[in-house]
């Protein structure tokens, strides 16, 4: 493990309070944590979908405690963080999705902003030595649809009430930087990951878990917008980088209590149709992609400059698209023999923290 700068001596018996602990991401942070031997509070409510890669792992027998709650509540957030005394937070709980933002702007602004505000203050009011990392999106920024991958730099913004939502996450967070967290005990930064892939992701209206899906039912699948270009990543990538930015937090102070891109390479930037027909590939799958048109916009060029990450941290991705998108129709494959879940997203985890994996 030491091969990716994650030191288990550091994060042995650490105490760490990781919203969204449910979700897709945060399942695979639970693994992550217990392999690592951290002491995890999680926070979040109860996994939304069915099948869910939080159950199907025994999530709640990987950590300590095992909070259902809302992050839109500040005052279960503050008791939580009180009860944990954490030494680390990862903040993930979110609204994850463009098109549901649509659907429902109010609670995605809640979810995302108020939540952001709610868990900030819980930790202000803990006021012990604390790094915490907000993960937020690469559609924080403006997307001006030029061929320009962004910088940590670059102006948030966001036309969807999604990525306008965590483009206000990134500005609260450095609100509180700058307001509350400029001198003590709490360094604070923020994450910013490309869109990631991987086994276990079961939620609506995203590319691969719409394909595997599709796959697993034997139907055909509908594309909105097969030329959109998009930074793909497994999600052990971003994950690795929050704990390297929490562990430099730790040790380093603030000279790191910034904003972080942790996005696949160049080559790594490909469209949704390539994607979509690499992944169905290596399922061996009989369903055929149809194009479908979309109802909401929905960005067409998206990239992430990530040389601040591997300049300073230092942080940089392992696996190809390719290797990427291989996993995971091993991991899909191992799902539809009903293999042990969580053995097999621990032996992919294992595999990539070798220092050749």
């Amino acid at each position: 493990m030491e091969s990716m700068d994650l030191d288990p001596e550091f994060w042995r018996g650490r105490s760490v309070f990781v919203t969204g602990h449910t979700g897709f991401k945060g399942s695979w942070m639970c693994v992550l944590l217990s392999l690592l031997g951290a002491r995890v509070t999680g926070f979040a409510q109860a996994p939304i979908t069915t099948p869910s890669l939080f159950d199907l792992i025994d999530g709640t027998a990987l950590i300590d405690r095992h909070i259902l709650s809302d992050i839109r509540d500040p005052g279960a957030v503050t008791r939580a963080v009180a009860q944990a005394q954490p030494d680390v937070v990862i903040h993930m709980a979110a609204q994850p999705l463009v098109l549901a933002s649509y659907e429902d702007p109010l609670d995605t602004y809640q979810t995302n902003v108020m939540g952001t505000v709610h868990l900030l203050e819980a930790v202000r009011r803990f006021d012990n030595a604390v790094a915490v990392v907000n993960v937020t999106s690469d559609k924080c920024y403006e997307n001006r649809e030029v061929d320009h991958a962004y910088i940590e730099t670059d102006p948030m913004g966001g036309h969807d009430p999604y990525s306008n939502s965590k483009g206000c996450s990134e500005l609260v967070t450095s609100a509180y930087q700058r307001s509350f967290f400029h001198e003590g005990g709490i360094c604070l930064a923020s994450a910013r990951a490309g869109n990631v892939v991987g086994g276990g992701d079961w939620s609506d209206n995203r590319l691969v878990p719409d394909i595997i899906q599709a796959h697993l039912d034997e139907r055909d699948i509908t594309l909105r917008n097969p030329n959109a270009l998009r930074p793909w990543q497994h999600v052990i990538e971003p994950i690795t980088g929050y704990l390297r930015l929490a562990q430099a937090l730790a040790t380093r102070g603030r000279d790191v209590a910034s904003g972080w891109n942790f996005g696949p390479d160049p080559d790594d930037v490909k469209p949704v149709g390539w994607v979509a027909e690499t992944l169905l590939s290596a399922l061996a799958s009989n369903s055929e992609i149809r194009l479908g048109q979309g109802e909401h916009h929905e960005a067409t060029l998206l990239s992430l400059d990530n040389s601040k990450a591997k300049r300073d941290l230092p942080w940089k991705p392992k696996w190809s698209i390719n290797s990427a998108l291989e996993r995971t129709a091993d991991w899909v494959r191992a799902y539809e023999r009903q293999s042990d879940m969580y053995a097999v997203t621990l032996a992919q985890i294992e595999d990539y923290l070798e220092p050749d994996g």
